[in-house]
C-alpha cells in the first residue's frame, strides 16, 4: 500500500463513480471511495485490498473536512480526484421550480465539488502533483428546456474546471472536465424521485451511453504522460447530436 498511488472518487456507490472505481482499481490504484450509502461502499469493497470507504455527504462542509483530515500518511498520497458526486431533481420551468430541488442541486453539484476540491487540492498542492477530474455534463455546455437550475450548476462546474486548471497548473496539477450526454445510470431515477417507469422512458428508443463509457474516458485522461492534460471532453451518444435532440427508433 505504501508505494501505491491513491485515487479518491466521490459518489462511488453507483453509476459512473462505481464504474470508475472498478477501472482504476484494475489499473493498480489504491482507492478512497466515498458516498452517502455506506452499505453500498462496503458491499463493493468487500474482499478487496487497498480500498478505504469514507461515508459522508459532499454537501456538508464539516463532514468533508473531517473525512479528508482523518487520512493518515499512506492514504494522503492522493494523485487522482474524481469529482463525480452530482444529481438533478425535477424538470420544470424555473418559475414553477421547487426551491428544495434547487438547493439540493446547487449544494451537491457546485458547493460539494468545491468542498472536496479544496480539501484534496491542498494535499496535491503540497505534493506538487495530482490530477482532478470534474464530471460535468452536456448541460454545462448547452441549456435545455426545463433544465434551468441543473444546467446552471453544470455551467458552474465548467467554469470552476477552467479556474482550477488556471490556478493549479503552476503546482504540476492537471485538471480535466468530462461532459457526458445521456448516460443510463440512476441519474433519471433520482431526478424523478424514484419513478423508474418515467426514468426508463428517458433512454427508450436509442443506444444511450453507459457508465463504463465515461469510466473509459476517465481512465484515458488519467493515464496520459504527466506533461499531457486533457482539458475538456464532451461525450455524446451518436443518437444525441445536441442536448435537446435524441433520434429515437420507432416501435
Amino acid at each position: 500500500m505504501d508505494s501505491k498511488k491513491v485515487a479518491l472518487i466521490t459518489g462511488a456507490t453507483s453509476g459512473i463513480g462505481k464504474a470508475t472505481a472498478e477501472r482504476l482499481y484494475n489499473l493498480g490504484f489504491a482507492l478512497i471511495i466515498t458516498g452517502r450509502r455506506e452499505e453500498r461502499l462496503k458491499q463493493w469493497s468487500e474482499g478487496k485490498e487497498d480500498i478505504l470507504c469514507l461515508n459522508f455527504d459532499v454537501r456538508n462542509e464539516e463532514e468533508v473536512n473531517a473525512a479528508i483530515s482523518s487520512l493518515n500518511g499512506k492514504w494522503k498520497n492522493i494523485v487522482v480526484l474524481v469529482n463525480n458526486a452530482g444529481l438533478a431533481m425535477g424538470l420544470s420551468r424555473f418559475y414553477d421550480g421547487d426551491t428544495r430541488h434547487w438547493n439540493t442541486i446547487l449544494d451537491t453539484n457546485v458547493k460539494g465539488l468545491l468542498y472536496v476540491s479544496k480539501a484534496v487540492g491542498r494535499i496535491m498542492k503540497e505534493q506538487e502533483s495530482g490530477h482532478i477530474v470534474n464530471i460535468g455534463s452536456i448541460a454545462g455546455k448547452e441549456v435545455y428546456d426545463n433544465g434551468n437550475v441543473y444546467c446552471a450548476s453544470k455551467h458552474a462546474v465548467d467554469a470552476l474546471n477552467k479556474a482550477m486548471r488556471y490556478e493549479l497548473s503552476e503546482f504540476g496539477i492537471r485538471v480535466t472536465a468530462i461532459h457526458p450526454g445521456a448516460v443510463e445510470t440512476e441519474f433519471s431515477e433520482v431526478r424523478f424521485e424514484g419513478d423508474k417507469e418515467k426514468a426508463d422512458l428517458v433512454y427508450k428508443g436509442f443506444e444511450n451511453l453507459v457508465a463504463d463509457d465515461i469510466a473509459d474516458a476517465i481512465e484515458y485522461c488519467v493515464t496520459r504522460k504527466s506533461h499531457v492534460n486533457i482539458n475538456d471532453l464532451v461525450i455524446m451518444p451518436q443518437a444525441q447530436p445536441v442536448a435537446s435532440v435524441i433520434h429515437r427508433k420507432k416501435d
